[in-house]
């Protein structure tokens, strides 16, 4: 089963290449995806890692959670599943103001 890991704390320059060749020290990378933001295009300092083991995933997390990555301190854990959200309004207007 492949575990998935939220990283932090990246830098904002941090490529997915970069990801997934830093992260790969500590076993066998499934993906890696830097979350980027949708109206800039640039990175939003977080993403994601996943591997084909359990056990790669807990040797990432020692690895390196708390560590100096580009100058900036990562957090590492597994990734918690998407919470589902509220649908958006109408930016506060309600159709009676029309």
């Amino acid at each position: 089963m492949a575990k998935k890991l939220y990283v932090g704390g990246l830098p904002y320059s941090t490529t997915q290449d970069e990801l997934k060749d830093e992260f790969s020290k500590a076993g066998a990378v499934t993906s890696a995806m830097v979350i980027m933001d949708k109206m800039t295009g640039r990175s939003k300092g977080f993403g994601f890692v996943e591997y084909e083991s359990d056990d790669d995933a807990a040797k990432a997390i020692e690895m390196f959670n708390g560590q100096m990555f580009g100058g900036r301190t990562l957090t590492v854990n597994e990734a918690r599943p998407l919470e589902p959200r509220a649908p958006r309004g109408n930016g506060g207007y309600g159709r009676d103001r029309f």
